[in-house]
């Protein structure tokens, strides 16, 4: 699938350092999860990277940037986070409360 710009739809974060907007590392990841919008039904995701700060996964849910939502992982419960930015069926999220990743699977199969 080509993309384009009108396909993307994204909110930068504000900051005054560039550098600070990512200062935590991602961690490719293949987990399914789900994923839900405040006061919704969920549906299936898969998280392909993961930070203490935040993830992104693949799904076919319709969320806006700016949704509040709920990650929920196998075997961790939920976190709250919000959209920052969508591309096609991907989105991109920052949890409210940094997440701790001790313990964290890196594959649904493992």
């Amino acid at each position: 699938m080509e993309m384009s710009f009108s396909m993307i739809r994204a909110r930068i974060g504000e900051t005054a350092d560039p550098d600070e907007r990512r200062r935590l590392s991602r961690f490719p990841v293949e987990l399914d999860a789900r994923v839900r919008e405040l006061g919704a039904n969920g549906v299936d995701a898969r998280i392909l990277n993961i930070s203490e700060s935040g993830f992104m996964a693949e799904s076919d849910g319709e969320f806006e940037v700016g949704a509040r939502i709920w990650l929920m992982l196998p075997d961790r419960g939920r976190a709250n986070a919000v959209v920052k930015w969508i591309a096609g069926d991907k989105l991109g999220a920052e949890f409210t409360t940094p997440l701790s990743l001790k313990g964290l699977r890196t594959s649904s199969n493992d």
